[in-house]
């Protein structure tokens, strides 16, 4: 790793007021990339690491909707919830924060490399544990109070009965944030913790937009973001919303373009977060 590992300790410039008074004390935290996102207003998305395709897609639209509004992301990068909602995020050209239960120089859990990765390029990845300290069960739970802590408002979009986002829920109810739940089908296993938090005074997130406007943001609508798309990516679109899937030789066919080219603006549209790719076929990301 050629990247350098700040250390911030309590007291410093760089150490966020947010954490002042959290409680264990956070000492000191190791960090790796965009350390001026520790003084932005930020919200936490997490949820279980197994997870639903509701809870895929919410979490992806949710961190999406945040990355627009020029809200940056918290979470954990770990399997599920939050993996999705750090996608969604830096899909849609936000920021993400990454708090980790091992060392930053780790990348755990393994499968997320390129996950990790692009939030080394494009964002901060933190932790309380030095650097090669290797990830230990009882760290997880204990790493919730800092995502909490760095967050004005929490969001739990899926969770089981057992999972720690509701340890994190907890958390920042503690420390007087705001702590929304997304509603989820009642025969779910995934969605019982959250709906019980709803039951217990969560706040229920029936509309995105209520959460960017909890943090002070304005939520971008869809019109207005699409109109900084070029002439050909817009077409696109228009093609993928009236035909559903397509082939990139449907595509060039379509907009008269050759195959190098139009492999170009459909990867531009990926990264955006507008469109997906799966097995050859295009069409628009629900997220």
């Amino acid at each position: 790793m050629t990247e350098k590992i700040i250390e911030i300790r309590k007291g410093d410039k760089l150490y966020p007021e947010a954490l002042q008074f959290v409680l264990p004390e956070v000492k000191r935290l190791y960090c790796l990339g965009n350390t001026a996102l520790l003084k932005k207003p930020a919200a936490a998305v997490v949820g279980s690491r197994k997870c639903s395709e509701y809870g895929k897609k919410t979490a992806m639209t949710i961190g999406s909707a945040l990355a627009r509004a020029g809200i940056p992301v918290v979470s954990g990068m770990a399997k599920g919830i939050d993996n999705f909602a750090h996608q969604g995020t830096l899909r849609a050209g936000g920021q993400a924060v990454a708090v980790l239960g091992c060392g930053v120089d780790i990348c755990y859990p393994a499968e997320n490399r390129k996950l990790y990765e692009r939030l080394l390029a494009e964002g901060l990845i933190l932790s309380e544990y030095p650097p090669g300290t290797k990830p230990m069960p009882y760290m997880f739970p204990q790493r919730n109070r800092i995502i909490a802590g760095l967050s004005e408002a929490v969001c739990i979009v899926e969770a089981g009965t057992g999972s720690g986002a509701l340890i994190t829920a907890e958390l920042a109810a503690e420390q007087g944030k705001t702590v929304f739940a997304v509603p989820g089908n009642i025969t779910s296993p995934w969605s019982l913790g959250t709906n019980k938090l709803i039951a217990d005074g969560a706040q229920p997130l029936v509309v995105v937009e209520d959460l960017v406007r909890a943090l002070g943001g304005i939520p971008v609508s869809e019109e207005s973001r699409r109109a900084d798309l070029s002439e050909t990516e817009q077409q696109v679109l228009q093609i993928l919303e009236k035909e559903g899937e397509v082939g990139l030789e449907f595509l060039c066919r379509a907009l008269s373009k050759n195959p190098v080219d139009m492999n170009g603006i459909v990867m531009i549209l990926e990264m955006k977060g507008y469109i997906a790719v799966n097995f050859g076929k295009i069409f628009i990301a629900n997220f």
